[in-house]
């Protein structure tokens, strides 16, 4: 259980195109599609180094973490460099990286342009950031309000309105919580009530943003957690299959969350709210590694691959010689590659559901 604990912490009609680059893709919309900022929530697959000002041991502002990231610099980010915040406001045009909120070090612009409150660990059941002192959703959203006020001193209130009015919210969370809570909460739920709780949990959320003048909501529905090489290693068996537990409560859960969004939406007509698919792109890679590039799908980069992440995976422990040949980097999070691989594959999915 202290085991799961730790490891908790990680835990077309847009005319797409793109071109191969050393690390993966770099995206070009040929069609213009305006995003004044992108504000991201969630957990650690998305937080860019907010867990580096709060009192938590899930942190990855060490190397090996950002070895390929500016030249080498560890950050905080949960990868060896870009991660999918950074590579989606990119693909958007609206800047090459996004920051975490917590930076002391945050410019003026990036306030304008967008940030990430995410914090590895997070998620929305209590219980969940109660035992990884992660963010909680809740405070995340705290913080999104104080950033919009912000906003209003720095610059006219009309112009902050418009920035929001144009800016896309990004929600990836809820994996935390099916993989260390909903064990612990098996006395009070079983798999499908626990699901529809948390599932409530984020039509709430949703429905806060939208109260704060966010239009375009992307939330990402529950990646499969059985396939993530820590839970291999803990929940697959000796030869570390994918664990059908945890990936038929995610299956679950998505189901819940995508009938649930779609049935919200059609409350609020002047939104463009849409459950992106996170599930099978990456269950597509997995089961097929070859055929996007990949050697190894079912191990991280960093030392075994089997169970090192955090501070497991630190300057000591060795690498793999070639990162661009591994989708996973640690036991639980995506290498740039991976990211940008499977960023491509749901972009326009975004799109559709956004534009």
């Amino acid at each position: 259980m202290l085991l799961k604990v730790f490891l908790l912490f990680v835990c077309s009609s847009f005319y797409l195109c793109s071109s191969s680059s050393s690390k993966g893709r770099t995206f070009i919309l040929q069609k213009n599609v305006s995003v004044s900022a992108v504000f991201v929530f969630g957990d650690s697959f998305v937080d860019q180094g907010n867990n580096n000002y709060i009192n938590t041991l899930g942190k990855g502002n060490f190397l090996p973490y950002g070895k390929d990231f500016q030249g080498g610099k560890p950050t905080g980010r949960f990868s060896n460099g870009k991660t999918l915040p950074d590579l989606l406001v990119e693909a958007f045009g609206v800047k090459d990286y996004l920051p975490a909120s917590l930076d002391p070090l945050i410019k003026d612009k990036d306030l304008q342009t967008g940030v990430s409150f995410a914090s590895g660990g997070s998620g929305f059941d209590p219980l969940t950031t109660a035992e990884t002192s992660a963010i909680p959703m809740s405070v995340q959203l705290d913080m999104f309000k104080q950033h919009i006020l912000k906003l209003k001193r720095n610059i006219k209130e009309e112009a902050a309105d418009n920035i929001i009015d144009n800016s896309v919210a990004v929600i990836v969370a809820g994996n935390n919580d099916l993989f260390l809570s909903l064990p612990n909460r098996r006395l009070q739920y079983d798999v499908p009530s626990y699901a529809n709780m948390i599932v409530n949990l984020v039509l709430n959320f949703i429905q806060e943003i939208y109260k704060l003048g966010v239009r375009r909501i992307a939330v990402f529905s529950a990646p499969p957690i059985g396939c993530l090489p820590v839970v291999r290693t803990l929940d697959g068996g000796p030869h570390r299959k994918c664990a059908d537990k945890e990936n038929n409560a995610a299956q679950l859960f998505n189901s819940f969350l995508t009938q649930q969004v779609q049935l919200w939406a059609t409350s609020y007509p002047q939104s463009r709210v849409g459950v992106i698919d996170y599930y099978n792109p990456l269950i597509s890679i997995i089961e097929n590694p070859h055929k996007y590039g990949f050697d190894v799908a079912d191990r991280g980069c960093c030392g075994t691959g089997e169970i090192e992440v955090l501070f497991l995976c630190n300057k000591l422990t060795p690498t793999c010689p070639n990162d661009s040949k591994y989708f996973f980097w640690d036991g639980f999070h995506l290498t740039e590659k991976g990211n940008s691989i499977i960023l491509y594959h749901i972009l326009q999915d975004l799109l559709n559901s956004l534009f």
